[in-house]
């Protein structure tokens, strides 16, 4: 399993929402410090789109990933016909063979045959330039639906890009997800999460965690995996809460990305 890093590990020091850092986080930086954790792998996510650089930029970061030895991979959020033609020659231009993409709650409302027929024929263009497409688990499109659709589109094309905690969301708890998408899988989202009860006896919180200080049963979410591409991409994320001090809070992405790395090379060491 090769190990990268998403641009989620950055959501605050590139900005998201209302959420904006003085100077955003750039492609090229995050690239460089999953070089410098010794990664091999970065996936941007629609939270850094390249739809925003020029292609001369996608080219110098292809270059220096090369330079690296190291591989790209693309995500945006919707397939959208009109996005997806952005991104695929951005696809190219980077080198990814990858197109992560998150249905969510709007495409849950569109019955599995049409969503299915739609995605045929957005294949083939994602196909013709050696693109596989990735549907993320996302939070309100459950997993019973997305085997659905998987199997409707019925495609070596379309795969999962499979999130351990997302689909808490949809009702599923981890493993029962993990069982569900692993025969699917083609990209891995891999972070933890811990649940607190609420202080004043409320319910309860979900809370993110550097990876492996939670209760995510990340070893044998690999072992469901143990049957895939052994190439396939361990994007490493997290769901680190904001704060009121947000320089705390960006510098405290750093401590956790530390943290998490350390944890994954123990689990994936030898698979």
């Amino acid at each position: 399993m090769k190990l990268g890093l998403g641009s989620y590990a950055f959501r605050w020091s590139i900005g998201i929402g209302d959420k904006q850092p003085p100077k955003p986080m750039t492609a090229m930086e995050v690239l460089e410090i999953a070089h410098g954790h010794g990664l091999s792998v970065v996936q941007y996510a629609d939270n850094l789109p390249l739809d925003r650089l020029s292609p001369d930029e996608h080219r110098a970061l292809k270059a220096r990933a090369d330079s690296y030895g190291m591989t790209l991979e693309l995500g945006t959020q919707s397939f959208d016909a009109a996005e997806l033609a952005r991104y695929i020659p951005i696809g190219q231009r980077i080198g990814s063979d990858i197109l992560r993409v998150a249905l969510d709650a709007e495409d849950a409302l569109i019955p599995v045959p049409d969503l299915a027929a739609q995605l045929r024929e957005l294949l083939h263009e994602g196909k013709a330039a050696g693109l596989r497409f990735a549907i993320e688990n996302h939070f309100n499109y459950p997993s019973p639906r997305m085997v659905q659709l998987l199997d409707a589109v019925a495609d070596d094309a379309l795969g999962v890009c499979l999130d351990v905690a997302n689909s808490i969301c949809a009702g599923e708890w981890p493993m029962e997800t993990v069982r569900m998408l692993a025969p699917y899988a083609i990209n891995l989202h891999f972070k933890d999460y811990r649940i607190t009860p609420d202080p004043y006896g409320v319910g309860f919180r979900i809370h993110g965690t550097p990876l492996g200080e939670g209760r995510a049963e990340l070893a044998q979410v690999l072992d469901a995996l143990a049957d895939r591409d052994p190439d396939m991409s361990v994007i490493l994320e997290h769901w680190l809460p904001h704060s009121d001090d947000m320089e705390a809070t960006r510098a405290l992405e750093h401590e956790w990305l530390d943290r998490t790395v350390a944890a994954a090379k123990r689990l994936v060491a030898g698979r």
